[in-house]
């Protein structure tokens, strides 16, 4: 015998949309404990990667001086970065980085405390949705540039950044065509930090701004 009751069919969840955040260290305006030593172990100035191929960096640590560094820092273009937060960022995206071990030295004795490393961020995707975003496209006429007579990216107050998911794949971590300065993140990268308990690291939803 025919059932006639009505038969309620479950709506198919739609996919939650991909967010992306830029990442970078927190600044908490306390003087630094640490310091490089030697920047001729360095790229030259014009060079934005860091070789695989660089020694090990020499770096003072002097907590008399200041805060000792926490899991991510700023050094020049790149990262410095505590033994956890590589280890991290190795499991959750390994062809992103490049890491570089740091020769840790203190004012007396010798340094047994964890490692750290300097890294970079080195895949670079042409990612942004540039219909959607909110910012400036220009050319580079100042010769004085190192992408001299490229596209780039430039920002106002009330920016606003959206990337195209297909451009980005299965990437979790990049730096943005067009302007070397910015790195991205997705979700699962920021929400594995955050659950690793990872200390100073900024993230920011780019796609929040008013216009």
């Amino acid at each position: 015998m025919r059932d006639d009751k009505a038969i309620s069919v479950a709506k198919r969840p739609r996919a939650r949309k991909r967010r992306f955040f830029e990442i970078g260290p927190d600044f908490n305006g306390r003087g630094p404990g640490f310091s490089l030593l030697d920047e001729s172990v360095l790229p030259p100035h014009r060079v934005y990667r860091l070789p695989a191929s660089t020694p090990p960096v020499p770096y003072m640590f002097d907590k008399s001086k200041g805060s000792l560094p926490y899991d991510l820092e700023l050094c020049f273009r790149w990262w410095l970065i505590s033994d956890r937060t590589k280890a991290l960022f190795e499991r959750i995206d390994p062809e992103a980085f490049v890491f570089v071990p740091c020769d840790v030295r203190v004012p007396q004795g010798r340094y047994h405390g964890a490692d750290y490393w300097l890294c970079d961020v080195v895949r670079v995707l042409d990612a942004l949705d540039e219909s959607a975003s909110c910012l400036r496209i220009g050319i580079r006429d100042d010769v004085r540039y190192i992408d001299h007579g490229q596209k780039y990216y430039g920002y106002a107050p009330g920016y606003k950044l959206f990337f195209r998911e297909a451009a980005v794949g299965n990437a979790h971590i990049f730096r943005m065509a067009y302007d070397n300065g910015t790195i991205i993140c997705d979700q699962e990268f920021k929400d594995a930090c955050k659950s690793a308990g990872l200390k100073r690291i900024r993230f920011r939803d780019p796609s929040k701004t008013i216009c």
